[in-house]
């Protein structure tokens, strides 16, 4: 029997900026390849599509919705179709981000709220919908994705963004305590400098000029590991935390990142 054999599971994000193994990508996929019943969710049908199309045999265990997770109305009915569609919601992987440059005094109060929104508000919503599903049953399992950037400085100032996934973290350790006595787990992934593709088609441009390959080299230097991981390496910590193998686990996090967070340089 599959790990997640019976099992429904939403991935928020579940598309990619560009070609190649995205964190949510990879963590529908693979929950799909190991039995899963998958509502694939992304703002862009398009990098859904593209999702399915890497997926294999395993595309025909992933729904695919279209759905602004920044908004309540339309989470709600994300939330509703995939219940309607595949009966209940069993997993929830909140993995919707990114980043933008700038500390508080050159950045916008627009762009200050609108990265709140994406990173944070996002998944509150999420969890705010989904919730009463898992109470109800009493039984859940919730594997938000944060980023190193809510813990250490990474290398630039996106003042907004580390704010949001500090915020991640620390809700997710509420809602472990809160949840907990309804049988409902909450656990945070913290991916640090991965080789996605958000690198060469966000990344390269805000922080080195376009240089690819410049990037690549200041970003290796802060990793003990001396290499980077990608979306899959991400998938593998989610996955375990959603599974019955992390049965006792709750309210905590697991760094994916090579060792970078400890380092005290």
């Amino acid at each position: 029997m599959k790990r997640f054999e019976g099992k429904v599971a939403i991935v928020t994000g579940a598309g990619c900026v560009a070609a190649g193994w995205g964190n949510g990508r990879a963590m529908a996929v693979r929950l799909a390849e190991e039995g899963a019943k998958v509502f694939a969710v992304d703002r862009d049908p398009q990098r859904l599509q593209e999702t399915l199309s890497l997926a294999g045999e395993a595309a025909n265990s992933i729904t695919t919705f279209e759905c602004d997770v920044t908004s309540s109305l339309s989470v709600q009915s994300m939330v509703n179709h995939c219940v309607a569609t595949l009966g209940t919601v069993d997993i929830l992987i909140n993995n919707v981000g990114g980043s933008a440059p700038g500390g508080p005094v050159e950045m916008s109060e627009e762009v200050w709220d609108s990265q709140l929104a994406f990173n944070l508000k996002s998944v509150f919503l999420t969890c705010k919908h989904t919730l009463p599903i898992m109470i109800a049953k009493e039984h859940g399992a919730i594997v938000n994705v944060a980023s190193t950037s809510g813990i250490r400085w990474t290398g630039s100032a996106q003042v907004a963004y580390a704010a949001s996934k500090a915020g991640v973290i620390q809700m997710s350790k509420v809602m472990a305590v809160q949840h907990a006595p309804h049988g409902i787990r909450v656990n945070t992934v913290v991916p640090g400098q991965l080789h996605t593709p958000m690198v060469e088609f966000r990344l390269a441009k805000q922080r080195a000029g376009g240089d690819v390959e410049a990037l690549l080299a200041q970003r290796i230097k802060r990793i003990p590991l001396g290499f980077m991981g990608d979306g899959r390496d991400t998938a593998s910590a989610a996955l375990f935390l959603a599974s019955d193998e992390a049965q006792f686990i709750t309210g905590t996090e697991i760094m994916v990142d090579g060792g970078m967070s400890v380092r005290c340089d």
